[in-house]
């Protein structure tokens, strides 16, 4: 775990807003210590870790949480960036959590988990929250990748992109064109990881999440965050930036998908 830890490169604008917790955690790893122990010594977090052993057979991670307080971790990359959320999201995480939970007591569990379960564990895993003017929310929607990159590009500037998902985070560590995450707007104005917590943790419910609110964005099209993206044919790549499928031409593209 030590060698993918150290292969994180903490300059990558994406990762701005977790590098001062992430680069003191990764260390701790990096020198020998568990990773769990190293998450509970960076900050005081809303659960303690723990390794994976502690998590009894046949318990689910959710109820564990939620029962004990403590976190189950796994040594690797992906539970680094799992501990590293509930970190800097603690309120959104303990919602989260409280939704699974709900949802696997009430018999749903096992390998069809529904459209609440489903919908959670896509912004667990793989969202990122945008504040943005309509306009470039209204073509992100709509996959129109010209307006949303070349035509309203200076809007970019009044933007703010923060990622969430721990995946998405993990897949990063070896970026891809391809790599897509699912995007909650929030309200433009909350100008810090602990604003945009309360207010997402506020806003999380059953209903709105099974609705799958979400919009598709390759992460490397954000402007400024991949120098090949100055060049406007950055876009034209038909496999990453898709169009979106009318009902008229067969089925439209399933939101379930991590790309």
């Amino acid at each position: 775990m030590a060698t993918a830890l150290a292969a994180i490169d903490w300059r990558q604008p994406w990762l701005e807003p977790w590098r001062a917790v992430g680069v003191t955690v990764a260390s701790v790893v990096t020198n020998g210590g568990g990773l769990p122990e190293a998450l509970n010594g960076a900050a005081d977090g809303p659960v303690r870790f723990v390794d994976q052993d502690r998590l009894p057979r046949g318990t689910s991670y959710e109820a564990f949480i939620g029962s004990t307080g403590c976190c189950p971790v796994r040594t690797g990359v992906h539970d680094f960036f799992n501990g590293l959320c509930w970190l800097h999201f603690p309120h959104t995480k303990r919602t989260l959590n409280r939704l699974q939970a709900a949802q696997i007591a009430a018999g749903h569990l096992g390998p069809v988990r529904g459209a609440v379960r489903d919908g959670l564990t896509l912004f667990d895993e793989n969202a990122a929250l945008l504040q943005a003017p309509e306009a470039l929310w209204n073509a992100l929607q709509a996959k129109d990748w010209q307006r949303v990159f070349v035509d309203l590009r200076p809007l970019w500037a009044q933007s703010t992109v923060v990622l969430f998902g721990h995946a998405l985070l993990e897949k990063l560590v070896v970026p891809r064109k391809a790599i897509t995450a699912h995007v909650l707007r929030v309200p433009v104005g909350l100008a810090s990881m602990a604003a945009l917590d309360r207010w997402v943790a506020g806003d999380l419910n059953a209903r709105s999440i099974a609705r799958k609110p979400f919009a598709h964005l390759p992460i490397l099209g954000v402007p400024t965050w991949w120098p090949a993206n100055r060049d406007p044919s950055f876009y034209a790549d038909p496999h990453v930036f898709r169009q979106p499928r009318s009902r008229d031409n067969g089925p439209t593209v399933n939101p379930t998908a991590v790309y």
